[in-house]
């Protein structure tokens, strides 16, 4: 199973080209929270996108650019915390990431133990049981959270490997990988201290907005005002919160775009939230472009 699972493995690094490596983050596990099935990916006629469910061990997918300009960003996609859209808040944005110079790592943190079909089990409880969801996902994302945490160690420590600057680290996380976002944002040490965020629709509801810490990082929020699970709010919530502090962060709230818009073609402004997020990165020195070396 294990040579098949490298096998997998190298033929995913040749199709998506940019990947180097896929890389097992330390974590310490859980007392409590059980995985009886394995690590699983296929596409959700669902949610129409491609999904991962039941990570049990949390890794990082690394895409490093030809010329890495020294900024790093880990993307923590969302899925309720039952799965990762992989895809569209994960792999594409780290190929558009990688494609300026910027290098990426996609994580996959700890998830919801589920049975075979994750998104129909969130769909179910959505439907059925809307506190299920709840009860299901709060043992899961202080592990989560943890695992972000872990990242960050990761990537700092390896900075000189991948040709990084380990002072211009980010982290960026859609939905459910937004309150992951945030939940970093609030537990951080000295050692695995972001430098900037990126939470994108964050599930302010699973991870309630907080203080802004002292020492914040540079914040960036993005979302939509037609967000159907009105995460509009706590999105604001967020950026009042830095500005009250005396931050200066930057948000970019669309009229349209959803929930979920992460790289999808909508013919809307919100298409481009992650081209105003490389425009800030420059604006804010975290991000240098080939005229500024």
């Amino acid at each position: 199973m294990k040579k098949i699972s490298l096998l997998f493995s190298f033929f995913l690094i040749v199709q998506i080209g940019l990947a180097q490596e896929f890389i097992e983050i330390p974590f310490e596990k859980s007392k409590t929270v059980k995985w009886e099935n394995e690590e699983r990916q296929y596409f959700s006629d669902i949610w129409n996108t491609e999904v991962v469910t039941n990570v049990s061990v949390p890794t990082l997918q690394v895409f490093q650019p030809e010329k890495p300009n020294g900024t790093s960003v880990i993307i923590a996609p969302g899925g309720a915390l039952y799965a990762h859209s992989i895809n569209s808040e994960g792999r594409n944005v780290a190929k558009w990431l990688a494609d300026k110079g910027i290098t990426a790592f996609v994580l996959k943190y700890r998830l919801v133990p589920t049975g075979k079909d994750a998104v129909q089990e969130v769909s179910d409880d959505g439907k059925n049981n809307p506190a299920r969801i709840a009860e299901r996902v709060a043992p899961v994302l202080p592990l989560s959270v943890a695992d972000g945490l872990s990242a960050i160690s990761y990537v700092r420590q390896n900075a000189e490997k991948y040709q990084l600057d380990p002072n211009k680290i980010g982290f960026m996380g859609f939905s459910a990988g937004g309150a992951v976002t945030m939940g970093v944002a609030y537990n951080y040490t000295e050692a695995n201290r972001p430098n900037f965020i990126v939470p994108v629709y964050a599930w302010t509801s699973a991870y309630p907005v907080q203080e802004a810490p002292e020492n914040a990082p540079d914040l960036l929020v993005i979302c939509a005002s037609d967000d159907p699970l009105g995460l509009a709010p706590g999105s604001i919530e967020i950026y009042n919160s830095w500005l009250k502090a005396g931050y200066i962060p930057e948000l970019h709230m669309y009229a349209k775009g959803g929930h979920g818009f992460g790289m999808k073609k909508q013919s809307l402004p919100s298409d481009n939230w992650i081209q105003r997020f490389y425009d800030w990165s420059v604006a804010q020195g975290i991000t240098k472009t080939s005229k500024s070396k």
